[in-house]
């Protein structure tokens, strides 16, 4: 039991999401989800806080955007032979939103602040599948404050500084292998609020000729620390409550890895415009998560399991199409590479290299008010790993993912 309980709590902190490689949420924009997520390389509105603060320097008007998608991801998982035991998550919708407002102080300088969530999932696996005793349920929350300020170097260059604040929590439950006197398993939750963690997002904007752009981008790592995290057990039987202490805290620490983007963006003509972007996600901060617990649990107050993720990169394609004054066509493509190297997958993250495609519309309600609509589609490819080299639950993983997406947007 103690062996069991272990590899349980050792477990991360963290959801095995569709959306992107690892834990993170590529969903800062309606517009730039229609265009594949690229933005790096083009100037993308009030998103360009986010995108590449350099860019914001060239916005011509004040704005304010607000939106939301809605993520329905599916996850598959079947047992190695013999048992082949199958089930599949039932994983509630998850809602990234992004908020931007920018103004422009004069022709130079410009200020903003964005509100957004580049972090965080969910997933249910319920109690009756044979992983139970590894995961349960989860929800991983991250929430980014960004004050940026842009300022345009001549008619070409741009240059931006955001200061990022990030907050966040986890609530994290699991199935524990001994059983109440109604003959009902027992349960762990974990649940806590992290510290504020800091970073930066700076990047720089080149308008190279009147159709060709160039920009890169760096979003710091960031730290997010739990402590004084909730430690809570059901149906623990009298024999085996010294080993859950009842009261019990636990402290964890979870690196948000460090992302360096570089966008090209080309203006074929007035209606047609063209990006490409790469991004270097350094995921090999990840590699170990430890719990330490205020109280001795299955009679050891720490525990800790290995991650080691590997770095990663993310190709993406995205075109605009100006239909006419008010509607604008939208489509792209990304290419995500996982972290999670083999034998390193888990029920929170049973990630896999992610194809995904994505169309969108914007269209001008009025002089000040527009909508942008978006589509995205994540398959991720199928992955096993085997009882022999697994560190959690062996068996094979699918992953998809549909994410309608809406925003406003209001000029002033």
């Amino acid at each position: 039991m103690k062996s069991k309980l272990l590899a349980f709590l050792g477990s991360a902190l963290l959801s095995g999401t569709a959306v992107a490689g690892g834990y993170q949420v590529n969903l800062a924009s309606q517009r730039q989800i229609g265009m594949g997520h690229t933005g790096t390389g083009i100037q993308t509105g009030t998103s360009s806080i986010f995108f590449n603060p350099g860019a914001l320097s060239h916005i011509r008007e004040n704005g304010v955007t607000i939106g939301a998608s809605a993520i329905s991801s599916h996850i598959a998982y079947r047992g190695t032979e013999p048992s082949g035991f199958s089930a599949e998550a039932d994983n509630d919708f998850g809602t990234p939103f992004q908020v931007y407002a920018a103004y422009t102080v004069d022709e130079l300088l410009t200020v903003g602040l964005g509100v957004y969530t580049p972090f965080g999932s969910g997933v249910r696996w319920g109690n009756e599948w044979n992983g139970r005793y590894a995961l349960n349920e989860i929800d991983l929350q991250a929430i980014f404050f960004q004050p940026t300020v842009s300022y345009k170097i001549g008619d070409k260059l741009g240059l931006g500084l955001g200061f990022v604040v990030a907050t966040g929590g986890v609530n994290l439950q699991r199935v524990l292998p001994v059983q109440g006197q109604d003959g009902t398993e027992g349960a762990i939750e974990l649940d806590g609020g992290a510290k504020t963690g800091f970073g930066v997002n700076i990047g720089a904007f080149y308008q190279a000729t009147e159709k060709f752009s160039i920009g890169i981008d760096y979003r710091s790592k960031i730290e997010l620390e739990v402590e004084g995290g909730d430690v809570m057990f059901s149906n623990i039987p009298a024999a085996a409550r010294g080993n859950f202490p009842e009261g019990a805290e636990f402290s964890a620490s979870l690196p948000l890895p460090a992302t360096l983007s570089l966008g090209i963006g080309y203006k074929v003509n007035e209606q047609l415009t063209l990006a490409a972007d790469v991004s270097h996600v350094g995921w090999s901060e990840y590699e170990s998560l430890r719990f330490n617990f205020s109280k001795p649990v299955a009679g050891s107050g720490v525990s800790e399991s290995a991650r080691n993720y590997d770095d990663a990169f993310i190709f993406r394609l995205g075109a605009e199409y100006q239909l006419n004054d008010k509607l604008a066509l939208r489509g792209g493509a990304y290419y995500d590479q996982t972290p999670v190297q083999d034998g390193y997958l888990t029920p929170e993250t049973p990630d896999a290299d992610s194809r995904g495609l994505s169309a969108g519309i914007g269209y001008a309600l009025s002089e000040k008010f527009s909508v942008d609509a978006s589509f995205l589609y994540i398959n991720k490819k199928k992955r096993t790993d085997s009882a022999e080299f697994s560190r959690s639950v062996a068996g094979t993983y699918k992953a998809t993912a549909y994410i309608p997406g809406l925003a406003l947007n209001y000029k002033f």
